[in-house]
């Protein structure tokens, strides 16, 4: 979710934004997959078919962590330049739509509402509209998210990122590209830990109970997929473009049967923790690379002439932040309206995920277009 100017040139980077396009519709329609009651999602018919698209979707995050490498490693900034720009413009909006969300139950309180209208918006929220619930969750905001702004928690992560990139942006400038494919090498090892911690041990590579830092944990995280696409961009991948489909697809494939397959066995057993269930949807997994690197590889072969879809994805990729932190506000609307249409499941996800997105583009547009407080209210 980033700015997508090109330092060097002054210029867009296309196929960048359109990356960050792509991403952020993946974004939204596992959110819209997530968006049903737990009687729903223990349905078969739902169970099927959310699974089959929520594993296609899910991308989303590295997609995103590693458009934020290419465009911003190496860091060039000083800390207070670097920190003072990108923190600023993230941190406001954030705290924005936070507080709005954990106050939103009280508005509907002081409307006269009933409680119930609150999981049309937020299915998996305790109801209450009570201001000191509210008040509690707009103190924890520091901390962590509430229910009711659930997608906050990337915010948090990418504030993470940042305050690391500069650090990370010492070693980077200095290192070669044969460094930076062992400290690759050594991430993509990482990536087998929440397999590994489930199925071999829990206690891997020197945690125990006083110690959650091990063997690979530096090198472990998101911080590999902002290597990747920074190195991926510096030196980018010369081979056919039938050879690139080819094995690309193979990826793809592979990673996602592997998701698809995994999270329906796990779900499939009744009672399984949050923990469980979500084993095989984890981002830092090899599964979840199999699919996002091929995407990220093919987008970056792409030549977009069109002025037209040019500045269309422009609009879509300066809007990502907006949308990002906006569209829980219309994703509850949209589902309900969307399921009350006699359509097969998988056309009413893909259906709702498009509708979701045209209409909190359109909003965030209209909100940055309202002066300058709309431009730090979405970013």
């Amino acid at each position: 979710m980033e700015n997508m100017t090109c330092s060097k040139q002054n210029s867009r980077i296309v196929w960048m934004d359109l990356l960050k396009g792509i991403a952020i519709f993946m974004m939204i329609a596992v959110h819209c997959t997530d968006n049903v009651t737990p009687a729903e999602r223990s349905e078969p018919w739902y169970n099927l078919w959310g699974s089959l698209y929520g594993s296609v979707m899910r991308p989303a995050i590295p997609l995103f962590v590693m458009v934020t490498g290419a465009l911003l490693l190496p860091v060039r900034e000083n800390l207070r330049t670097f920190y003072g720009k990108r923190l600023s413009r993230l941190i406001v909006p954030f705290l924005i739509w936070s507080v709005f969300y954990n106050l939103f139950p009280w508005f509907t309180g002081l409307l006269g509402l009933s409680p119930e209208i609150i999981n049309d918006f937020f299915v998996w929220a305790v109801p209450s509209q009570e201001f000191q619930d509210a008040w509690h969750n707009i103190l924890m905001i520091p901390f962590n998210f509430s229910a009711f702004a659930v997608q906050m928690w990337y915010v948090y992560l990418l504030i993470g990122l940042y305050l690391y990139m500069p650090v990370f942006s010492a070693w980077i400038r200095q290192s070669s590209a044969k460094e930076q494919q062992f400290f690759l090498a050594l991430w993509f090892v990482s990536l087998f830990i929440p397999y590994l911690r489930q199925y071999l041990t829990h206690d891997l590579w020197g945690t125990c109970s006083w110690n959650e830092f091990h063997m690979l944990y530096y090198f472990a995280g998101f911080n590999g997929y902002l290597l990747l696409g920074h190195y991926l961009t510096q030196n980018p991948i010369s081979c056919k473009k039938s050879t690139l489909v080819f094995w690309g697809a193979c990826s793809f494939v592979i990673g996602f049967c592997i998701t698809f397959f995994g999270f329906k066995s796990v779900t499939s057993i009744p009672g399984q923790s949050a923990e469980m269930t979500e084993l095989f949807y984890t981002y830092c997994s090899p599964n979840v690379l199999l699919m996002s690197l091929p995407i990220f590889l093919g987008v970056q072969k792409l030549e977009i002439r069109s002025d037209r879809m040019k500045s269309t994805l422009r609009s879509i990729s300066t809007s990502t932040l907006g949308i990002w932190m906006s569209h829980y506000l219309f994703l509850g609307p949209c589902y309900h309206l969307i399921a009350s249409w006699p359509l097969h499941t998988m056309v009413k996800m893909l259906l709702c995920s498009i509708l979701l997105l045209g209409i909190t583009w359109g909003f965030v547009v209209m909100v940055r277009r309202s002066g300058r407080m709309g431009k730090w209210l979405m970013g």
